[in-house]
């Protein structure tokens, strides 16, 4: 059965699965949908249009789904979607969409989402990553699967962080970070390749080699970009399972547009 608090306000708009619970004093609107199973802790305020998945645990004062922080906004049908399982601590903050995108913030599964984190109009956040506390992603922000995001980083609207990449406390992101890269500092810095992810995730220490060949190729070969993407693309075949890993560099480098963290 639902629980919802006597204190809490639920719009009669709003639906709500099975199993879900509404803390005191929490507000849920209009154009909410919300998932089987999932928490809203006290004061939380969800504004809609705005979909949230199965089993995630918001906790209080967390603030989904108000309109987009962005002048150009003028009311525009955008939308929030966070996924399954994820964990948004206290006073966290996401906003939906703009027009000027996709029209819709995402969120996906599994995420751990520490207190203070801000993530701003149209950000795309993959599962299985950690933002830690007062991480801010300025809008437009990509941040691919299993990233790390250090607590007070911040990052530039319209950069990527590709899969697996990590930041390190009070990172300034201002281009885009390659995947499986460690970064931090202000100017931003790359430090090395996440080893330790690659482990705790299951790579083969023949791919995590792969890994810190590519590193090695873009960082300290002194090669051109060009070059380096050509020698990363010869890579392919070499080894077992990693021609997925050498393709997601070479989309991401092909992609990037703010230029990448050197």
């Amino acid at each position: 059965m639902t629980q919802i608090h006597p204190t809490a306000i639920v719009d009669a708009a709003a639906e709500l699965d099975d199993d879900v619970s509404v803390g005191p004093y929490a507000i849920v609107g209009a154009a909410v949908r919300v998932g089987a199973g999932t928490r809203i802790g006290p004061h939380c305020v969800l504004e809609g249009p705005t979909r949230i998945g199965r089993n995630n645990r918001i906790f209080s004062h967390a603030a989904l789904g108000a309109a987009p922080q962005d002048k150009k906004y003028a009311g525009e049908p955008t939308a929030l979607e966070v996924g399954d399982g994820n964990t948004i601590r206290e006073f966290c903050t996401f906003n939906r969409g703009t027009a000027q995108d996709a029209g819709v913030t995402r969120v996906g599964h599994d995420n751990w989402v520490m207190a203070y984190v801000h993530i701003a109009h149209d950000c795309q956040v993959g599962s299985h990553t950690i933002l830690a506390n007062n991480a801010t992603l300025a809008g437009h922000v990509h941040v691919g699967d299993w990233v790390i995001v250090g607590g007070l980083t911040g990052i530039h609207q319209f950069c990527r962080v590709g899969a697996h990449a990590m930041t390190g406390f009070q990172s300034h992101v201002s281009q885009d970070v390659p995947p499986f890269m460690m970064v931090s500092g202000n100017p931003l810095g790359v430090h090395g390749f996440n080893v330790e992810g690659l482990r705790r995730r299951g790579f083969s220490r023949e791919r995590i080699a792969l890994v810190k060949q590519m590193h090695k190729l873009l960082y300290r070969d002194g090669l051109t970009l060009e070059a380096a993407r050509a020698a990363i693309a010869a890579l392919a075949g070499t080894v077992e399972g990693g021609d997925a890993d050498v393709a997601q560099m070479l989309d991401f480098l092909a992609a990037s547009k703010r230029g990448i963290a050197r």
